[in-house]
């Protein structure tokens, strides 16, 4: 999933892109599956994370009430109203996670892949340019260098990570454009080649057959042939998720990445995941993707490491997710009668 940078301009939106060709319900609290039973307070928390950051005058007045509830739940109950936005596609909920992959400031040993920088001017060499040609090589580009391309590669669909130092230290990285190829999944590219079915492929089966073939692993790397680059993350405590496209951390198990055109970035949405692990839960819509796209479709953050990343690749769900938008918006979009 590529995150992509700040999209700010989307927060000032007073009526959202997609809406015109879609179905908009206004429904009630009671009418969310589970919602009683939520951490509302937890939610409130995150909303507040990014809440001032909405530049709109409806929002603002919303954001200082926020600051001084006791009650998540009483507060999210009188101030919004649920917003089921539909498309007329089926609902898709998808996970992500912030890889940690091991590396080094300088290049040697193990440690033989470049990490790079966003070069100036044109980007639009393909994946095998960068990785086998080496046409970025010596320009001063690199932020470091990691044992496993197959890591790498992984490090660059999820759009953020961590490098894991020698010295116990770390590097955090945040997404800073694209050579603007377009995304192919290793895993299809195997289940095309008849290799896998596709409930057997996850990300340690691809890494898997990758080292143990080395050179059909690199022709299938160079598959997919859209290359991210990276941004070095100075500020963010290790403690924090990574930035998100608010510029801000987002959250595990709270933050969702959902398309701008349908859901105003900021906003509380109530999530009904179905499927393995099923959940209803209140969260924020504080992340994007360049593959999330859809009213009904929306990607859960479930936070840093190889645990995080094993539980992110098995989700592909149904269920539903309703908006939580302030009163006057929501009826500004299906008035009453």
């Amino acid at each position: 999933m590529f995150r992509l940078a700040a999209v700010l301009a989307f927060l000032a939106t007073p009526i959202l892109a997609g809406l015109d060709e879609a179905d908009v319900t206004i429904l009630t609290f009671d009418q969310l599956e589970g919602w009683e039973s939520d951490d509302h307070q937890a939610a409130l928390g995150v909303f507040l994370d990014t809440c001032r950051l909405l530049d709109d005058p409806e929002w603002a007045s919303i954001c200082a009430l926020a600051e001084t509830q006791d009650s998540g739940r009483t507060f999210f109950e009188l101030f919004f109203r649920p917003v089921l936005i539909e498309d007329g596609k089926d609902a898709l909920f998808t996970a992500y996670y912030e890889p940690e992959i091991r590396g080094s400031r300088s290049p040697g040993g193990r440690y033989r892949h470049p990490v790079y920088r966003k070069p100036p001017g044109s980007t639009g060499y393909s994946r095998r340019q960068i990785e086998v040609d080496g046409v970025l090589r010596g320009r001063g580009l690199e932020i470091a260098w990691v044992e496993d391309p197959v890591e790498l590669q992984f490090l660059q669909i999820q759009g953020s990570g961590r490098i894991r130092l020698p010295d116990g230290g770390s590097i955090r990285l945040g997404y800073a454009g694209s050579n603007g190829h377009r995304f192919s999944s290793l895993g299809d590219k195997l289940v095309a080649m008849g290799v896998y079915n596709r409930h057997q492929v996850s990300a340690r089966v691809i890494q898997a057959w990758v080292h143990r073939n080395p050179v059909e692993g690199q022709d299938l790397m160079m598959h997919n042939a859209s290359y991210v680059f990276f941004r070095e993350l100075g500020r963010v405590a290790a403690s924090k998720g990574p930035v998100g496209a608010m510029n801000r951390s987002i959250t595990a198990q709270r933050s969702l990445a959902v398309d701008p055109a349908f859901t105003p970035l900021g906003a509380p949405v109530w999530l009904e995941k179905g499927g393995a692990g099923a959940f209803s839960r209140l969260m924020i819509a504080q992340d994007t993707g360049s593959r999330i796209k859809g009213a009904q479709r929306a990607d859960i953050f479930l936070g840093t490491g190889d645990q995080a990343g094993q539980a992110a690749g098995k989700v592909r769900d149904p269920g539903r997710m309703v908006v939580l938008l302030p009163i006057q918006r929501a009826y500004a979009l299906k008035p009453e009668g």
